[in-house]
């Protein structure tokens, strides 16, 4: 499947930074992975009593918990595409539901990064794209903010 924005970039339009969803979406999935395979080595421990059926029991409906938060979480990240070229910025989410805006760049008045303590470890944060005329934006959990605020921001000399 082809990215959107080479979909969308017009003539002499160009790419200068694209930024994901940051694998943080993952955690919940991640952590629910190592309670499945927590339940089986109990599992392992308990020969053939009741208490290592409820341990197999428990294990199988975290892997498939875990199971669906992956695919979940991929398929978001998937899905999701944020880009700035020389001329806006474009934030796409969802594949049979879209979910866009595009802000030309002579439009953007400010760009503020949130960050969480976790996130200024992690190298992610919420951006707020604030227009002017054209209103204000936030894009969740990107990687590298302050890089892609930068790339917004930052203007070629003689502009």
């Amino acid at each position: 499947m082809a990215r959107y924005i080479d979909q969308i970039i017009q003539p002499g339009e160009r790419v200068l930074y694209s930024t994901n969803e940051h694998w943080i979406y993952f955690l919940p999935a991640i952590a629910t992975w190592i309670v499945a395979v927590a339940f089986l080595v109990l599992w392992l421990f308990f020969a053939a009593d009741a208490l290592a059926l409820v341990c197999l029991a428990l294990a199988t409906v975290a892997g498939l918990a875990a199971l669906y938060w992956t695919a979940t979480a991929w398929f978001h990240r998937w899905t999701t595409e944020t880009d700035v070229t020389n001329m806006r910025v474009v934030h796409k989410t969802g594949f049979i539901r879209r979910r866009t805006f595009e802000m030309p760049l002579d439009k953007v008045e400010s760009v503020d990064v949130n960050q969480s303590i976790l996130g200024r470890f992690m190298n992610y944060g919420d951006l707020t794209i604030q227009g002017i005329g054209e209103g204000t934006e936030t894009v969740s959990t990107v990687t590298s903010p302050l890089a892609f605020r930068s790339a917004i921001t930052t203007r070629p000399v003689g502009t």
